[in-house]
């Protein structure tokens, strides 16, 4: 983390363990902007409180009460003394390869991990930004917004481009 600047030192609450984006979940959007109504919808859905659904990201300490109680990853990593789990022995373990499997946003952790090890957090929070990042506006949107939530295009940005198909069929549900 050596070099890192001002808005990177901020944006290390976006770096989870597991190699998810905090800056792409709609939740965590949610909270920055103060956007009350997409909170309370959040929330409904969690059948959580408004309070507890803010969230700063992974790494901060205000973070979704859906997020903090059921990630295994956050118990884990301080358990075994590693930031994150690339720096584990098991890596990939069972327990990520399960959770990759379970929604289209966690496709590419594994990769997402790798990557990070190899070009560091400072470099990957700029590459995750840009890669969720609408082409046409530069909004960063979440893996779930099929279309820029900001000026409308399609698709909202590269992962969806890439992911599309399980995106919607995942919505569809």
């Amino acid at each position: 983390m050596n070099n890192m600047n001002n808005e990177n030192l901020t944006n290390i609450n976006l770096v989870s363990a597991c190699g998810l984006y905090c800056g792409a979940c709609g939740i965590y959007i949610a909270t920055q902007e103060n956007d009350t109504d997409k909170i309370l919808h959040y929330a409904m859905v969690l059948n959580q409180s408004y309070d507890d659904t803010l969230c700063d990201g992974c790494s901060s300490n205000r973070k979704s009460e859906h997020c903090s109680k059921l990630c295994n990853f956050i118990d884990c990593k301080q358990k075994k003394e590693v930031n994150f789990c690339t720096d584990c022995n098991e890596f990939p373990c069972q327990a990520l390869q399960e959770f990759k499997s379970k929604m289209p946003h966690r496709g590419e952790i594994i990769d997402s991990l790798n990557r990070m090890k190899e070009i560091g957090i400072e470099k990957w929070i700029t590459e995750m930004k840009d890669y969720f990042s609408c082409s046409q506006c530069n909004t960063v949107n979440s893996a779930y917004h099929v279309a820029c939530r900001k000026c409308g295009y399609k698709p909202s940005c590269k992962f969806v481009s890439l992911h599309k198909e399980a995106i919607e069929q995942y919505l569809s549900k």
